[in-house]
């Protein structure tokens, strides 16, 4: 097979949570854990930092990777769900792997999935592994996928663990409570191994340091009320974490043979996007009119959104949004500004809640909008009835951003 035709084979015969949804998540470790095994256990072989939460890790992964990067570091980052192409789960020194390598690691262990059934996540957590041992990283910035207790980077032990903030998201696996959603984001803490926590809430940081208490972990709090580190990241809602991408850089420091100037430290911080390849998250597509793209799909990041929205100057405002269906879609309308121009979509996932469907909503709230199949065609007329002055947000879920990016 070649790229094509082996991912073609990956989403089809191994389905991933990202198109399909809860069928596609495998609530133990077991299948994890032997695909390491069958691997020779490729984690083992270097360093880790390993990074959970609702909103927020993937930008902090980012940030952490980009900075030990410029203090010389080779440094593999894994991250999901990818926005354009499946190679961008999996870097080094930012840069994607090679399409052979892909289809190479399929065709070794083809008839060991085959047999074994992982998930395509799990399959493909075990390709990262694997990946940047032969690459001979020197530490690895590993973001879990989806809760973190039963997620299949959990196999692994890092230097440090990262939690970066808790809200209501995929409820129908994490539990539909903020405490049951960070008793599972908990589950990354090792024993006698530091976690960082970004949450601000204190009664939901409480949990985290009694499970901190629990397996002797050193508990480190980031201070919110200090000044954030300046970063490339636009959006005001990058300073929490940035914050505690710090707070995880200072605590690695300290705690192993990983170290970095201050110098290092503002350089990675100040190009992320350039050495990661982080798009999607508040990033200016064009000028006259507009266009934003930013991957909000769910309470708070939609909140985040609004907020950052107030420093914006603009005379109208056109929002192109599409959803998917096992988010909170009527809690996310209801937030919508009353005075904007909406151009409802659905992407092209099976996972998309129907543009019918989601119709439903926006009439609900008598909002002002017009449906479109397809996301470039509802963002060609937002661009075409936008005035120069006007600003254009496309957002709801990453994959709308990603068909527009």
């Amino acid at each position: 097979m070649n790229y094509q035709e082996t991912l073609e084979w990956m989403f089809q015969q191994l389905p991933m949570y990202q198109r399909v949804g809860k069928v596609a998540y495998k609530p133990n470790l077991d299948r994890t854990i032997k695909l390491d095994n069958h691997l020779g256990n490729p984690h083992e072989s270097y360093p880790t930092i390993h990074v959970a939460g609702t909103n927020g890790k993937g930008s902090t992964c980012h940030m952490i990777a980009s900075v030990l990067q410029a203090a010389g570091y080779k440094v593999g980052l894994y991250t999901s769900p990818h926005l354009k192409d499946f190679r961008e789960r999996i870097r080094v020194n930012g840069e994607v792997f090679e399409q052979e390598y892909v289809t190479q690691f399929i065709k070794t262990h083809k008839s060991f999935f085959e047999h074994e059934k992982p998930s395509f996540f799990e399959m493909t957590v075990g390709m990262a592994f694997q990946y940047f041992k032969e690459q001979q990283v020197d530490i690895a910035v590993i973001e879990t996928g989806l809760g973190g207790r039963l997620d299949s980077t959990n196999i692994i032990t890092p230097l440090v663990s990262v939690i970066t903030s808790i809200d209501k998201d995929h409820t129908a696996i994490l539990g539909n409570t903020l405490v049951k959603i960070a008793r599972e984001k908990a589950g990354i803490i090792k024993n006698n191994i530091p976690v960082v926590v970004g949450e601000r809430r204190s009664w939901l940081r409480s949990r985290f340091r009694e499970s901190a208490i629990l397996k002797s972990a050193s508990y480190h709090q980031v201070n919110h009320r200090v000044t954030a580190p300046q970063t490339d990241l636009k959006g005001s809602y990058q300073k929490y974490n940035a914050r505690t991408a710090f707070e995880a850089l200072q605590v690695l420091k300290t705690s192993s043979k990983f170290t970095f100037t201050q110098e290092q430290f503002q350089l990675g911080m100040q190009q992320v996007a350039k050495t990661t390849g982080l798009r999607g998250r508040y990033e200016l597509l064009q000028e006259n009119p507009r266009i934003i793209a930013e991957t909000a799909h769910n309470i708070v990041g939609i909140k985040t959104l609004l907020s950052q929205l107030k420093s914006e100057t603009y005379k109208r405002l056109h929002i192109v949004i599409g959803m998917v269906s096992d988010k909170d879609v009527d809690a996310v309308v209801k937030l919508l500004p009353k005075d904007a121009n909406y151009y409802v979509t659905a992407p092209d996932v099976v996972r998309a809640m129907p543009v019918e469907r989601l119709e439903e909503f926006f009439q609900k709230y008598g909002l002002q909008f017009s449906s479109y199949d397809r996301v470039k065609e509802a963002l060609d007329v937002a661009t075409r009835q936008a005035k120069d002055k006007d600003l254009i947000i496309v957002t709801g879920s990453m994959f709308v951003v990603a068909e527009v990016i």
